[in-house]
């Protein structure tokens, strides 16, 4: 028996695109019921750092997450105590950062939840005292309008830090956060990269105001993004 292919074809969408343009939009999302919410509130001197997250088969959703600080066993008893997870786990320990999983409990709200909704893309998470920091790129401002409604409608605050216009020009280097590039002027001024430093890290975060865990991430996170726009 023969089979004609033309009956079997499917039909092709055209791609579209995206890529010129849009906005990027560093945004503080906070609502009792974020993933992990309740621990951000009992240990402020810890950064949190989602991984990824995934569904698996029995419909729970694990999320991926790297921890950096000094206090470990604060953020542990916290961890446990925290409604919006389940089944917490360490998976990995390393000199400056711990890797943990979580399952979320059913009641929990995800951190980026309604972005691909309004066809944004999701470029940076991190903790911050005041709740989640979310850097996401949209195609448009109504894009940004809608996720800032979709947000609304479900009680969650969203505090604009910072807006910028993605462009042609764009090379990469975009993808760091305002704060990121704060930090890399600042420990740049001082004379962080000079051998000897002229400043530590302790240093860099009593002048910042942050803990010496975020200034470590962001470092990192910092000259990884450089590192890819410029060595890619």
């Amino acid at each position: 028996m023969s089979i004609d292919v033309a009956d079997h074809e499917v039909e092709r969408s055209a791609l579209q695109s995206q890529a010129d343009g849009g906005i990027i939009a560093q945004l503080r999302l906070d609502h009792p019921d974020l993933v992990l919410r309740p621990t951000l509130r009992r240990v402020a001197d810890v950064t949190l750092e989602p991984e990824y997250w995934t569904t698996i088969e029995t419909g729970r959703t694990l999320l991926f997450v790297t921890v950096f600080g000094d206090t470990y066993d604060a953020f542990e008893s916290a961890l446990e105590m925290d409604p919006t997870v389940r089944e917490p786990t360490l998976l990995d320990r390393y000199p400056d950062r711990r890797v943990y999983r979580v399952a979320l409990a059913d009641h929990a709200r995800h951190l980026v939840a309604g972005t691909a909704d309004a066809n944004g893309r999701v470029l940076e998470i991190t903790s911050s005292r005041d709740g989640w920091q979310v850097q996401l790129r949209f195609p448009s401002r109504d894009a940004l309008v809608a996720y800032n409604e979709y947000c609304r409608d479900r009680d969650v605050s969203v505090a604009v830090e910072h807006l910028r216009v993605s462009d042609d020009g764009d090379d990469g280097v975009l993808a760091l956060t305002e704060k990121q590039q704060e930090l890399l002027s600042v420990a740049h001024e001082e004379g962080y990269f000079d051998v000897p430093r002229g400043i530590s890290q302790d240093e860099l975060a009593d002048r910042l105001g942050v803990s010496k865990s975020a200034v470590s991430q962001r470092l990192r996170r910092a000259i990884g993004e450089l590192c890819d726009a410029t060595l890619s």
